[in-house]
């Protein structure tokens, strides 16, 4: 099987465990090179924890899980940098630095993934900012900018390393409807040129209008819609 083959996730018999509570068991999934999944499930039903577990920042202490070629099972600490160059991971609170500008904010990941040749750096930033609908604010500073053009600068901050894939945690949560639609558009489009995207969401609209494959974190467990039916309703 050649590397392009390979899921870039993979998941075995896995336990998260938040403290000594365990928040979700016997999970089981892979995602394939360039597939779009759906993660869902009621507020506290382990979505962001399965995320972070996946993106090393939560430690798995049961089961498999391998990410873009590194097994986060047993990663160490100096190995995680190079996991999430690999990655890019999307919040719904942003997460920019609001005394920076555009540019520095995306400088800012660049300087501390490797990146050290300026032009390089200008140009991949122009790059990206373009790849969002973007292209004239790497100057503005981010109070400057609408919720949505926010969110559009934090997905091309994700972009910048060319990640294999995208965990997006609610990236929509506080965005108006919309707005939304064009952030989930613009997912797609990542989506459709090789970039796998994990996305949880509370959006049941998204479903309906953009169909693709759902893990549902129910009961402890994560449900996979190529397996089994299940009741999509009830959890948003």
């Amino acid at each position: 099987m050649s590397f392009s083959e390979e899921p870039v996730v993979r998941v075995s018999n896995a336990s998260i465990f938040q403290e000594d509570h365990t928040v979700l068991s016997e999970i089981d999934f892979t995602i394939d090179k360039g597939e779009f999944v759906y993660l869902i499930g009621r507020t506290g039903s382990g979505k962001s924890s399965l995320l972070k577990t996946l993106y090393a920042d939560l430690p798995l202490r049961l089961g498999h899980a391998e990410v873009v070629g590194y097994n986060v099972s047993n990663i160490k600490s100096k190995e995680v940098p190079f996991l999430r160059r690999k990655i890019g991971i999307i919040f719904q609170d942003f997460e920019l630095f609001y005394d920076r500008s555009v540019a520095e904010n995306l400088t800012f990941v660049m300087k501390a993934t490797g990146w050290k040749d300026p032009a390089k750096m200008k140009n991949r930033i122009a790059e990206v900012l373009m790849r969002v609908g973007l292209g004239a604010i790497s100057a503005k500073m981010p109070h400057q900018l609408s919720g949505g053009e926010q969110q559009r600068v934090v997905i091309a901050r994700a972009m910048i390393n060319e990640p294999q894939i995208l965990f997006a945690d609610e990236p929509t949560g506080n965005l108006d409807p919309d707005v939304s639609d064009g952030i989930l558009k613009l997912f797609e489009e990542i989506n459709n040129s090789g970039t796998s995207v994990l996305m949880a969401t509370h959006n049941h609209k998204f479903i309906e209008k953009f169909p693709h494959r759902v893990l549902k974190c129910e009961k402890g467990r994560v449900l996979d819609s190529s397996k089994e039916k299940f009741e999509l309703s009830g959890w948003y």
